[in-house]
């Protein structure tokens, strides 16, 4: 399924998207989630996210603020979609900073993620070996992070989406690598744990490959566009919300994907 096919799903579906995410990221995920064209629903409560994720067409777990209380929904969720076969992504923010991060990031990628979404470091990490991260920033380039992400995908059987300057997607066999976007996107808060949003919303109408190489083509398109009407990270803000939700499949052409 190619990019503009996924989008034109995507916007016939509007596909439910649990998203538990961390305080920082909550507005602007749900935001650029309804402007991809998909329903955000920021459901954490211990109580009620098993039955709200296998209700949803995919779920997304970032673990940016971490809390006791949130890690048990976060592993409810996760078991909960898992057993009613609903894609989910885990987004492992900064999981290398501490042990407990380290801890959680480890026992949330057992209970069997569809994509792992994440910076160059974070995915170095993940499989055991030592980055140059500091806090939710990289230190490693995306090109340091691909053999590790091949290594990731073939051991947990999912997809790993490595996001930087130029991102690498690969589910063990097949890679990709998106360009585009815009120098300002890092100037953003939360703008990749929002990502990680819309590459749920994309793996609830696409295979997992491709939806996140949907999303990625999406957002690196959206930071063009908006780089052309910004003079800074605010107005770059606001024009990249318009940008997404005005892309159209047909803008949604392969020319930002390169498979090898």
């Amino acid at each position: 399924m190619t990019p503009n096919t996924a989008l034109q799903q995507l916007r016939n579906q509007s596909p439910l998207v649990h998203c538990i995410t961390n305080y920082v990221a909550m507005n602007i995920a749900a935001n650029v989630t309804l402007a991809v064209g998909a329903s955000p629903a920021m459901i954490h409560a211990t109580e009620e996210v098993a039955d709200f994720a296998k209700m949803s067409s995919a779920l997304t777990i970032n673990i940016g603020t971490l809390s006791a209380p949130w890690v048990e929904s976060m592993k409810a969720a996760a078991t909960a979609a898992h057993g009613a076969d609903v894609p989910w992504v885990l987004d492992p923010v900064a999981h290398f900073a501490t042990p407990y991060r380290a801890q959680v990031a480890l026992e949330l990628l057992a209970l069997k993620p569809t994509i792992v979404r994440g910076n160059a470091s974070e995915i170095i990490a993940l499989v055991g070996d030592e980055g140059s991260g500091k806090g939710a920033d990289s230190g490693n380039s995306v090109d340091d992070a691909q053999n590790s992400a091949i290594a990731l995908a073939a051991r947990h059987n999912c997809v790993v989406a490595v996001s930087g300057v130029v991102d690498f997607i690969t589910d063990g066999t097949r890679n990709a690598r998106i360009t585009g976007g815009s120098d300002l996107m890092p100037s953003v808060t939360a703008l990749g744990c929002s990502l990680t949003a819309v590459v749920g919303a994309y793996a609830a109408v696409a295979p997992p490959l491709e939806a996140a190489v949907a999303a990625f083509v999406h957002f690196a398109h959206a930071g063009e566009v908006a780089h052309a009407h910004a003079s800074g990270p605010g107005s770059f803000s606001v024009a990249f919300l318009d940008a997404l939700q005005g892309i159209e499949p047909n803008d949604l052409l392969e020319t930002h994907v390169s498979w090898h």
